[in-house]
């Protein structure tokens, strides 16, 4: 199966909703390779050891959920033109998705892990200037704080950091993948017991015990890997795309 980079791409855009959602990120196509897509490669960061394996495992289509591009221009040498000539290379298409696979209410990392464990009744919460980054929602019956991260670990793969500044047993749970420590008060203020991010921050490492929060840290990597799976399940369910996870995790 195939289908023209420019169908893809505009598909893309429409479904997460790019032009609407605010981001430091430049969201959409970042480079332009082959004009004919056959194969997806995906993964969360866009490094030269990324680029080079999409090239290898013969993707004309890498999605990532970190891009090249983000607030300020950026000079394509050193590094940054060792990626660009990979890319060119291998005619490798270069797609970038940040905020907008955050918040996704089906493939977003988010509702990806909040189905993953079952949650329920979920809403929206987590405010970024008027944009909801994540969701809530209530465990099928209470866990204990320790199995509720031992449920994290299986789904990750990741050692769990573990903060319990709340109570022994949870039953609402809010997640916002990544870089998410400084929603712990928000969290707190819209009855989460426990909430769910990537990497913790020094500068809010006391809040979950200030706040009265459980907090659980499952790695910034290991909670964005679950959006650009599921956006290339997507893409093969419609149109019968072959896709690959590229696989290279920073243990952050």
């Amino acid at each position: 199966m195939s289908i023209p980079r420019a169908e893809l791409v505009t598909w893309l855009d429409e479904y997460l909703n790019i032009a609407r959602i605010p981001d430091s990120s430049l969201n959409g196509l970042q480079f332009e390779g082959a004009e004919t897509v056959t194969r997806i490669a995906c993964a969360v960061d866009s490094t030269l050891a990324t680029l080079e394996m999409a090239a290898e495992s013969g993707a004309d289509f890498l999605i990532v959920h970190h891009g090249w591009f983000w607030k300020q221009p950026v000079a394509l040498t050193g590094p940054m033109a060792r990626r660009v000539k990979v890319a060119a290379t291998a005619n490798l298409n270069l797609y970038a998705s940040h905020l907008p696979l955050d918040v996704h209410s089906d493939v977003g990392n988010n509702a990806q892990m909040a189905q993953f464990l079952s949650l329920k009744h979920l809403e929206p919460f987590g405010d970024d200037r008027g944009l909801k980054l994540g969701f809530k929602g209530t465990l099928p019956v209470p866990m204990s704080l320790q199995d509720l991260a031992d449920s994290v670990q299986k789904i990750t793969g990741e050692v769990c950091l573990v903060h319990g500044g709340g109570k022994s047993m949870v039953s609402t749970v809010g997640i916002i993948s990544g870089g998410a420590a400084g929603y712990v008060g928000q969290a707190a203020a819209a009855g989460v017991e426990c909430f769910i991010t990537g990497e913790p921050s020094h500068a809010h490492f006391a809040d979950s015990f200030e706040y009265g929060i459980n907090v659980i840290f499952c790695g910034h990597y290991e909670s964005e890997v679950f959006g650009v799976k599921a956006l290339s399940i997507k893409l093969e369910d419609t149109f019968g795309l072959p896709w690959q996870f590229l696989h290279l995790p920073t243990g952050l």
